[in-house]
């Protein structure tokens, strides 16, 4: 069983790439473009997007110059959802719980009635 400290350095780590994967499309970039332009293989972008490692000192520095993005800008995590991913988190919450789905369905008829 992992412990609690690992669970939030690995939270840490994709919350850190989800991040980065924002601010890299917000910025017209692709994976292969910020790549070359943090001098380092495309695969390890990759990686780092998808939460399974934590960019080193030299990379991490060369993201903040690619993204022209301050540090503190890589961690303001916003707890923002798009649409779809607000449906699939309560259809998943829906199927594991049937008095969490009838509960919200009564709140969803009460006002929209």
């Amino acid at each position: 069983m992992a412990s609690r400290g690992q669970n939030m350095k690995d939270n840490m780590k994709k919350l850190l790439g989800k991040r980065i994967r924002e601010i890299r499309n917000k910025r017209g970039l692709t994976q292969e473009r910020l790549a070359e332009l943090v001098d380092i293989n495309t695969p390890n972008i990759s990686y780092i997007e998808n939460g399974k490692f934590y960019p080193s000192y030299e990379t991490f520095i060369g993201l903040l110059q690619a993204l022209n993005v301050e540090p503190c800008e890589l961690f303001t995590f916003d707890i923002v959802k798009t649409p779809d991913e607000l449906k699939k988190e309560m259809i998943d919450a829906f199927n594991k719980d049937e008095k969490l789905l009838r509960l919200i369905y009564k709140v969803y008829r009460a006002v929209t009635v």
